[in-house]
């Protein structure tokens, strides 16, 4: 059985495997590799997101790749990270420096993106324009799906994807136009919903009519794969499949955190934005969790609160308190591999599935 859908066919992808990542090697590795690589700029400013379109237009040739950002609506204007952080409040302060000391976290030797910047509706607005203004074929939106943002990227040519974690907002973004629904559920890493994939992905389809549905969450194995093509999807959105990834190079203090992890160690944890996010589990989400924690801030106040020291941790691998949004998925990627080696597993995965499905229905 061919794997390939009418979605794939128009995206112009061998196979109907898109995703997300915030790395541009991983990106090029994807789409080289019959896949559809859609590059998470959310932490990238737009300065850089021309460039690191640019890179990937260059890399990529005429294969093509999207860009996805962040759009959440309770997000306000303020743009004085500085000012903001004096404000919050001095117990949420005060534990934030309990734990740099406790372990030992030495401070930061450069900036990153979110010691540097805090998430505003003006930033929101200069990082669309850079991506309306790119190479890239498409615009995802993964948290929040202002209307006429959407409209704006059509206007601009793209193709359009929003991520959503319920019927409701399914709903939304077949008002909207969108192109394609990215029904994300609970098993997702990253920002995600209540409901589980399975139960999930049957009802957005229900919803979304003519409109391609793809599944995002705890995809990890060519059954997903397959099973996705049952409940009415046209292919699957992956995430947490391409951070064991060779091109991926991640520090290897979170490496061998992930590599060792199985579904059972991820949490779905407020710390780290404010939203509901799911990562894999370390002090980090423990310490949040004890009794005499405090609430975490909602976003972007709790990536104010923190970055600082989430900065120094990633930078000085802080193994403790070194984390990473990850998806339950993470069990089917304990080994080290190229990006090709894991679509070519994915791949196989799923042709073995679907001609087993195909017997055992023939029988």
């Amino acid at each position: 059985m061919a794997l390939n859908t009418p979605l794939a066919r128009k995206m112009g992808i061998k196979y109907p495997i898109f995703g997300l990542a915030h790395n541009i090697d991983v990106m090029v590795a994807l789409g080289k590799a019959g896949g559809y690589p859609v590059f998470g700029a959310a932490r990238s400013m737009p300065d850089e997101i021309a460039e690191e379109a640019r890179i990937m237009k260059d890399r990529l040739g005429d294969l093509p790749f999207g860009i996805d950002l962040m759009l959440p609506s309770t997000v306000g204007d303020d743009t004085d990270r500085e000012g903001t952080k004096s404000n919050l409040p001095d117990a949420h302060k005060a534990f934030v420096q309990k734990l740099t000391e406790k372990y030992k976290v030495p401070a930061a030797t450069k900036p990153t993106f979110f010691s540097s910047q805090i998430r505003s509706q003006q930033l929101f607005e200069e990082q669309m324009a850079a991506t309306l203004e790119s190479g890239a074929h498409s615009f995802a939106s993964a948290v929040g799906m202002p209307p006429e943002m959407i409209q704006r990227a059509k206007d601009h040519g793209k193709v359009t994807f929003s991520l959503v974690g319920a019927p409701r907002h399914a709903e939304k973004a077949k008002a909207a136009g969108v192109d394609v629904i990215v029904a994300q559920g609970y098993d997702a890493g990253g920002h995600t919903g209540p409901i589980g994939t399975f139960s999930l992905v049957p009802q957005v389809v229900e919803v979304a009519g003519d409109t391609p549905v793809l599944a995002a969450g705890g995809v990890g194995h060519g059954r997903h794969i397959a099973a996705s093509f049952g409940l009415g999807a046209q292919g699957v959105w992956l995430g947490t499949a391409w951070l064991a990834s060779k091109e991926h190079a991640l520090c290897d203090a979170l490496l061998n955190k992930l590599l060792k992890a199985n579904s059972l160690d991820t949490t779905i944890s407020l710390s780290h934005s404010g939203k509901s996010c799911r990562i894999v589990k370390s002090a980090w989400s423990e310490e949040w969790d004890r009794p005499d924690a405090p609430e975490p801030l909602k976003m972007p106040y709790q990536q104010v609160l923190t970055a600082d020291l989430v900065a120094g941790v990633n930078e000085h691998e802080i193994e403790p308190l070194i984390y990473e949004a990850t998806g339950q998925s993470i069990a089917w990627f304990n080994e080290l591999k190229t990006v090709d080696e894991i679509m070519q597993r994915l791949v196989g995965e799923t042709e073995v599935a679907l001609a087993n499905m195909q017997q055992q229905l023939a029988g």
